[in-house]
């Protein structure tokens, strides 16, 4: 049994993909199909670009979702049991399911990394890793946080992302920390993602996805908004406009 989980925005770095394309002409394929349907050298900037212009939800997106796709692809067989994927990586994980195409997963991920690149222009903001902590007492002290911050990553036990405005997080780093957190460690991500303060990017996205045709996935696939197996194209869509 063979389970695939495709990693969120925030594993990005600089040179993200420059073994695979160096190895596989399979990767330099979908880099340059990646390149085309993009419109831009998502290329260089995976192999050349600096933290900064990897920050960008623009760049990150694809770039993480590229290598996600580039890594799967190159495997020996990999023929999954199931797939997940945290957030952005859920499309990656659609991909490896056969639900999406390659090409039409990129478009999405595109699509999305658009709209939220333009609320979080609108509207900026972060998020932090809260460890050590329980749930309750997360939600409790980010309610007491006179900005906008909410919980939006529940990881497992003991780990949760929180999400909203940079003076918010701040604040509630420090809130946290205070009352017994282990760590409050803000991520390098380029936005307040699954907070309020995406709302601007739902409309656009939403459209984007009921775009798309969603095949009958090849394994499970376990989503976030339910954390359990889907094997129905219709609820996978649904639960992805949810997310």
């Amino acid at each position: 049994m063979k389970a695939y989980v495709f990693p969120g925005q925030g594993a990005q770095f600089s040179g993200m993909g420059n073994d695979l394309y160096e190895s596989s002409s399979i990767a330099k394929d979908l880099f340059n199909q990646a390149n085309e349907i993009l419109g831009f050298d998502i290329t260089k900037i995976m192999f050349e670009g600096t933290d900064d212009e990897l920050k960008e939800t623009r760049v990150t997106q694809p770039a993480i979702f590229l290598h996600s796709m580039l890594a799967y692809s190159t495997l020996n067989n990999p023929q999954p049991s199931m797939v997940a994927g945290h957030s952005l990586g859920e499309f990656s994980a659609l991909v490896a399911a056969g639900v999406l195409s390659f090409a039409d997963g990129l478009r999405l991920v595109a699509a999305r990394a658009n709209a939220m690149q333009k609320a979080c222009e609108l509207e900026p903001g972060t998020m932090a890793a809260v460890l050590g902590l329980e749930d309750q007492k997360v939600e409790s002290v980010c309610a007491g946080i006179p900005e906008i911050v909410v919980p939006a990553n529940y990881n497992c036990p003991g780990q949760l992302v929180i999400s909203g405005s940079v003076i918010g997080i701040e604040k509630a780093c420090i809130a946290l920390k205070e009352a017994g957190a282990k760590r409050a460690l803000v991520l390098p991500v380029g936005g307040a993602f699954h907070s309020p303060l995406m709302k601007a990017a739902e409309e656009e996205l939403q459209g984007a996805i009921q775009s798309i045709t969603f095949n009958a996935p090849s394994c499970p696939v376990y989503q976030n908004v339910v954390a359990m197996p889907v094997t129905d194209p219709a609820t996978i869509k649904q639960n992805l406009i949810n997310q």
